[in-house]
């Protein structure tokens, strides 16, 4: 890659690598440089720019950092779609973070263009929490590096980055009692290990109380095993001192065998590891009767993983196993909401507009005339639900009686679809976006307004805005552009609803572009689907000629 002072003779195709906002002329860093970019520059008297020009065997940052995040990727993990050659890897689901440290070690070591940031492997995760992200240096990375780290992140044969989710299980808990040994105490611990498998997505469903001794302790495994446990848990009035203590002991009298006893991880030193008719048996340390993270907890999250624990995986957890002097580590059981919240996706709505009169198409309403053996606005729709959007609110109002079942008949049942109805449609296309403006929810960090007579835009597209996304790097309004033409549909940071709840007429939210410039990001897109909209018959049929 070329990087440095370049003459606007030789900038065409070339990647500015710092914004310009003088003179009529409003590009922004990473803007690849078009003949008409260039013939503005030309006219507002710019000699040169500082820009990055690809050699042959540079790959675009983007291209790069999608295909060394797709080879990545395992099962659970949701990829986005790169921007600024960044990709990122978000959980599917609840469970733990599964991290080959040594190939993400190896890959780092390629190329300085090429990096690749994990969570710590086991790291406990939420669904939609990122796990990874795949970042170029910008603006390109060389077409070796990206072929050896690929080949770095298929080797072994298995994923460097997944997620393994959590199972549910079925859990029986042995408390035993010494003299002295206070009934409270014991319900305390009923409740916290509750809590403990809840967060899990497990359940306590069985609990035995009894003397402290090898002989009682079998007789309550042996009634638990008849209650259909999956794990059980022994809790000693007691700690354990040694594999042939009385837990142990009584675990091996009810058919059990000791796997291991100890562990390099504090608080939790004396955990024991056991096996009872092939199903895992835990023999408390004390600190599991609290709340707070500890050795049990690293345990018990890799069985409702349905990863292995024997010795082997045990002995090395001494590496960030000091958890005492941590309070910042995750306590999933407690209720404050003091620690951070982990880094999570974006939860995208998108709204598609299909409400209007389509009064420039002559009479009948376009969003139900057939384009590509569907009707036009269940192109929308189906765009919409295919991307990684959380929700889909579809904002009926002429014709609702015909639009809505035109989309339902198309696509079926979704969970994410809902509708929406705007009685004040007739009042121009502000209207559609209050109304569906005043219908997300809270938990919803953007919307996508997409229009529902633009069938050319896809999943990918929308998909692309949403991974511009960033309201702390100033990408809080997402506009596609079409060789430096900007069009539909815009994502627009949730900071920006209550503006759109108060426009009016029929432009929708456009001027709000204007008023937050310093707020946009153009995000380029290949194509003319974000430019192409159907208003006339003569549009229609041109659009039916091109995708035949």
């Amino acid at each position: 890659m070329r990087f440095g002072d370049t003459p606007i003779d030789e900038a065409t195709g070339a990647i500015l690598a710092h914004s310009r906002r003088s003179g009529g002329i409003n590009f922004s860093k990473g803007r690849r440089l078009s003949a008409e970019d260039v013939d503005k520059l030309k006219a507002a008297g710019v000699a040169s720019v500082v820009a990055a020009r690809l050699d042959a065997d540079d790959i675009h940052e983007d291209q790069a950092a999608e295909a060394i995040a797709r080879a990545l990727a395992g099962v659970g993990i949701d990829i986005t779609a790169p921007f600024t050659g960044r990709c990122n890897h978000f959980a599917r689901e609840a469970g733990l973070a599964v991290v080959d440290r040594e190939r993400v070690d190896a890959l780092n070591e390629l190329d300085e263009a090429v990096t690749v940031a994990t969570l710590p492997p086991y790291a406990r995760v939420t669904p939609r929490q990122m796990v990874a992200t795949v970042k170029i240096i910008p603006y390109a990375a060389p077409k070796p590096a990206v072929d050896r780290a690929i080949e770095v992140a298929k080797a072994a044969n298995q994923p460097l980055v997944s997620v393994a989710p959590f199972k549910a299980m079925r859990a029986g808990l042995v408390q035993t009692r010494l003299p002295g040994t206070r009934d409270k105490v014991l319900d305390k611990a009923v409740s916290t290990t509750g809590k403990r498998l809840t967060s899990l997505g497990s359940t306590l469903v069985g609990e035995r109380r009894c003397d402290h001794d090898a002989a009682s302790i079998a007789t309550a495994l042996g009634e638990l095993k008849g209650e259909g446990c999956d794990i059980f848990l022994v809790a000693g009035a007691s700690a354990i001192v040694d594999r042939h203590d009385v837990v142990p002991s009584g675990i091996e009298q009810a058919g059990g065998t000791v796997i291991h006893f100890g562990m390099p991880v504090d608080p939790g030193n004396l955990l024991l590891t056991a096996e009872l008719d092939g199903k895992p048996v835990l023999g408390l340390p004390g600190c599991a009767k609290s709340p707070k993270y500890n050795g049990f907890d690293m345990v018990l999250e890799r069985l409702a993983a349905g990863l292995p624990v024997g010795r082997a995986e045990i002995v090395k957890m001494g590496a960030g196993g000091l958890l005492a002097e941590i309070p910042t580590r995750p306590q999933p059981r407690d209720d404050s909401d003091d620690e951070a919240s982990p880094q999570q996706a974006p939860r995208v709505a998108v709204l598609v507009l299909a409400a209007g009169r389509s009064t420039r198409m002559g009479g009948p309403n376009k969003l139900l005339q057939e384009a590509n053996g569907l009707p036009l606005v269940v192109h929308a729709v189906r765009a919409a639900l295919a991307s990684q959007a959380v929700e889909v609110v579809v904002v009926i109002g002429h014709m609702a009686d015909q639009v809505k079942p035109a989309i339902e008949h198309s696509i079926g049942s979704d969970k994410r679809l809902r509708f929406v109805v705007n009685p004040d449609f007739a009042d121009g296309l502000s209207t559609s976006v209050r109304a569906g403006v005043a219908a997300l929810g809270k938990e919803i960090d953007a919307a996508i307004v997409q229009l529902g007579d633009m069938p050319g835009v896809s999943a990918a597209l929308l998909d692309r805005l949403m991974a511009a996304f960033s309201p702390v790097e100033g990408r809080s309004i997402c506009v596609p552009t079409v060789n430096g033409k900007r069009g539909n549909p815009v994502l627009w940071d949730r900071r920006f609803f209550a503006e759109m709840a108060a426009v009016s007429g029929d432009t929708g939210a456009k001027h709000l572009i204007g008023e937050h410039a310093d707020l946009v990001c153009e995000v380029a897109m290949t194509g003319e689907a974000a430019i192409t909209d159907i208003d006339t018959p003569e549009a229609l049929a041109a659009w039916r000629a091109r995708a035949q």
